[in-house]
This record gives structure tokens, sequence and C-alpha cells, in this order.
């Protein structure tokens, strides 16, 4: 696990320039609203009662099918982003195409529309199954074993261990499903605060349940964030549905919802993993140990080289005392000092400079000049001295936030 580690370390100083910054708050602050009319016609509720009853939800057992569609407005990531991932570890990891670990697998997420169907029965057993066409990757947590399996490769992951799922995105007992509209509701509500506007705005129908439409909105100028709408089940409380927008407009940042939903418990064979005939089977212990040699097969320089041309751009190292908090709510940005200049373009591997120069426009101001890194939501500033600015703001406020540190 340590050459894994070592090697995640390693690729994720260089993989993307961009650092995500929470939106964090210190205190929660609601604007009461009654639900409006609409279709299903239910009780009035407030944004309050509506959010305790969701914190009172307890849905332990559920199975169903739901559509997560990202569009954080990058560059098609697919293939360098499957590449990069296969080379943090996995069985053959050197494809980038045909690893079982979820490390690489999961990675897919972050770009294009996603079916997937899971399950849960309790903190001990879940399973997640990633449709893609004819071919299929599942994941499973039953007790102590993490299984998953990727149809197109035949080949098969396995950790075993107290923390095995939570290394792997299989969520530890206490903890929610990887991608869930629960655990997506839950962390925009933990940063709600008085720059914060909630609401509820009307009912809806979601995979067939009457549900409420609660909307999170910063009242703040300057944040990428227009809303996020949380559509929570009428009678049990649970998130069905979580949808992000930009200020961008355009398509939602995320869209996550169930299609279908069943809040029975799953028979226990769902959580039975056998492994398949003739199929490759990888122990945890064993993934990432190929990583330096994939790096230097994918890029053509080792990881080493690729370190130095990138420096450390401050993710797992930099400035030992965290980085600096500037403003707060929904416009705040991190800064911290990456410790190293921006690498020169001569040095930098020509899929990388690629990737970087789509997703960069030069900027300049009392600060001197840099490189703002965008997508639909967080954006950021790295200047050519090594100083980094993060945060769900526009490029205009990392600027600003840049020379006001002069």
């Amino acid at each position: 696990m340590a050459a894994q580690r070592a090697g995640q370390r390693k690729t994720s100083r260089y993989v993307v320039p961009v650092a995500v910054a929470g939106i964090a708050a210190a205190t929660i602050g609601l604007v009461p609203a009654l639900a409006a009319s609409g279709d299903p016609d239910l009780p009035e509720i407030t944004a309050q009662q509506l959010i305790e009853k969701i914190a009172a939800s307890d849905t332990q057992t559920l199975s169903g099918t739901f559509k997560v569609s990202t569009d954080l407005g990058l560059p098609a990531l697919d293939g360098l982003l499957g590449g990069l991932a296969g080379g943090m570890g996995g069985a053959d990891s050197g494809s980038g195409e045909g690893s079982a670990d979820p490390s690489a697998q999961l990675s897919k997420l972050v770009s294009g529309t996603h079916t997937l169907k899971i399950a849960a029965d309790g903190p001990e057993r879940q399973k997640l199954t990633l449709l893609d066409g004819k071919e299929q990757y599942s994941l499973v947590h039953n007790g102590d074993d993490v299984w998953a399996y990727d149809s197109a490769s035949n080949q098969v992951f396995h950790e075993k261990g107290a923390g095995a799922g939570a290394e792997k995105g299989v969520p530890a007992p206490d903890e929610e499903l990887p991608a869930s509209p629960k655990a997506l509701a839950d962390e925009v509500l933990k940063a709600a605060g008085d720059t914060t506007s909630i609401t509820v705005d009307g009912t809806a129908n979601v995979a067939g349940r009457d549900a409420y439409r609660l909307v999170v909105a910063p009242k703040q100028q300057g944040s990428t964030v227009e809303s996020v709408t949380i559509t929570v089940d009428a009678a049990t409380g649970t998130p069905l549905k979580f949808t992000l927008a930009s200020t961008s407009g355009g398509k939602p940042v995320v869209d996550a919802g169930f299609t279908k939903v069943d809040f029975g418990r799953p028979a226990a064979s769902e959580f039975a993993f056998t492994v398949p005939e003739g199929a490759k089977v990888t122990e945890g212990d064993e993934a990432g140990k190929d990583a330096p040699k994939d790096l230097e097969k994918e890029f053509g320089k080792s990881p080493e080289e690729l370190e130095k041309a990138f420096g450390d751009f401050g993710l797992g190292g930099g400035d030992a005392n965290g980085p600096e908090i500037i403003g707060e709510g929904w416009t705040t940005i991190a800064a911290f000092d990456s410790g190293a200049p921006a690498p020169k373009t001569e040095d930098v591997p020509k899929e990388a400079q690629g990737f970087m120069d789509a997703l960069g426009d030069r900027v300049s101001g009392k600060f001197g000049s840099g490189t703002v890194f965008k997508t639909k939501i967080v954006n950021a500033l790295m200047t050519d001295d090594g100083k980094v600015y993060v945060g769900a703001v526009t490029p205009q406020a990392l600027v600003d936030a840049a020379n006001s540190a002069k």
C-alpha cells in the first residue's frame, strides 16, 4: 500500500493544477419559506423543518437506479484521467482501461452521464454497479471484504481488513454511499451560513416518490454557484435528487438523482461475490507497485522528472501551516504557496501542457502575472512565482485577492 500511496501523491502533483476548496461557513442561517403550490400536493413545510427531516432520516436499506451527469466545463477528461488513474494503481494498470481498482474506474464519474445501480443493507453491506454499455463495473462491500469486478477485462480487485472500503471509495460504516444524493446534500447543508439563502421551492415527483424541493443559494456576489437544489422524499426525508447549477448557465454542473428506488431490504445474495471463471485477481496490497514505470510509459518521463517539471503545486506539500483563508461563505478563497515557481513550457510534458492550455487563461495585475485554471465551479489562479489562489469564485475575484496580498 505504501507504493500505491507514493504513486498517488506524486501523480496528484501534476494531473490537474487545480485544488478544490470547500465552501465553508461557521453558522446556519435559514430563510423560512413555505412550500409553493405544485404537483404533488403536500403539506406546507418550512426550510428549517425540511432540513430537520433530512437530519432525522435513518434510511438503512434501499435499492435502486440513479443517473449522474457531470459537466465541469472541462475538455474531455476520460482519456487523460483514465490513463493517469491507471498509473496510480490497479491490476494491469499500464493500459489504464483494464483495471478493477476503484481508484481507476470511479474516475469516470468526473465527466459525462452515467447510470448506476445501488443497494444497501445497513453499514456492513453495500453494492454499486456502474453500467457502461454492455460492460459493467461492480463494487461490493460485504463485512470485512471489498470486491470490485470489471467485466470488460475480466479482472477482480480484492481488499480485506478494516478501513479497506474507505480507501477505495466504499463508505466506512458511518458514511453514506459514494456520490449518493444524501451524501451530496449533507455536504451542502454543512456549508450553509449567514451568506446563504435556503428556501423550499415547491414539490416534485422523483422515481415515483412525492418530494419537496429545497433550494440553497448564495447571497453573495462573486460566487460561481447559482444554486443547489435538493429534492427530498416527503415520507422518509431521504434526498432523492441533487442538482448543482453554475452562474455560467448551461447544463447543471452535477445532476444526480434516482430514477428508481425501493426502501425495502435487498436480498442477501445481492452482496455475495464469487470470482468469475478465469478472472485475474489483484489484492489491494499489490496495487500500485508498478505505478512509477506506468507513469514513465504514459508520459515518457519518470515521476521524479515530472515532479521537477511541475513543482509541488501545494498538494501534499508547500505551506506546512495550511492555506490562508480569504473571505467567507460562498466566496471563500484558499491561498497558499506551492513552494515552486510555475514550470517553464519547455519542461512540461506535451500531453499535460495541452491540457493546461485548454484550462488556463493568462492574467496579470499588481501581483505580477499568472494563469487562471477554470471550471464551471472551481477556479484557481497560479502566479508565476508559485502562489496559488483557489475557490468557487470568479477569476476576477482570484485576481483581486492576489492583488490585495501585495
